[in-house]
């Protein structure tokens, strides 16, 4: 399995929450971070290659920046609120807009000059594939 380093900077954040994520990380409705839109990921790890994906509804493709630097994945973003009149107001709000990155170090085994990303439907797909070195192969033992 590969071993992968998860940052992520978002507006708002302390400089010391990253530090105590996955320490005290316990899913609640009383997350301190919880009016900051933060998109989950996944990360799917196969013999050869890894696919990332990462929820951001209402997001057009255009509001998405993927790059990779120095081994280092990153996806930034931002989620606007598009309101229907500016005479309108909300009476109650609990969709998240504003800015985030996530960045995520990748492991050498990742060829990172060849990426594919794509995007439908609210999902942001990334795929990265794995050096020919470290794909399993298979060898044909014969017996004399």
């Amino acid at each position: 399995m590969t071993n992968l380093v998860v940052r992520q900077n978002n507006a708002g954040n302390r400089w010391l929450d990253p530090m105590f994520e996955d320490f005290f990380s316990v899913p609640s409705i009383f997350d301190r971070r919880a009016d900051t839109f933060i998109p989950k990921a996944n990360i799917l790890e196969s013999q050869d290659k890894l696919v990332f994906t990462f929820e951001v509804p209402g997001m057009n493709k255009d509001d998405i920046q993927v790059t990779i630097t120095d081994r280092v994945l990153s996806v930034k973003g931002r989620r606007e609120d598009r309101r229907e009149s500016e005479k309108a107001h909300f009476v109650r709000r609990e969709m998240l807009t504003g800015e985030f990155e996530r960045q995520f170090t990748l492991p050498e085994a990742v060829r990172t000059d060849d990426i594919q990303a794509a995007y439908s439907n609210g999902i942001l797909t990334i795929e990265l594939e794995k050096k020919d070195e470290v794909k399993p192969r298979q060898v044909d033992v014969k017996i004399s």
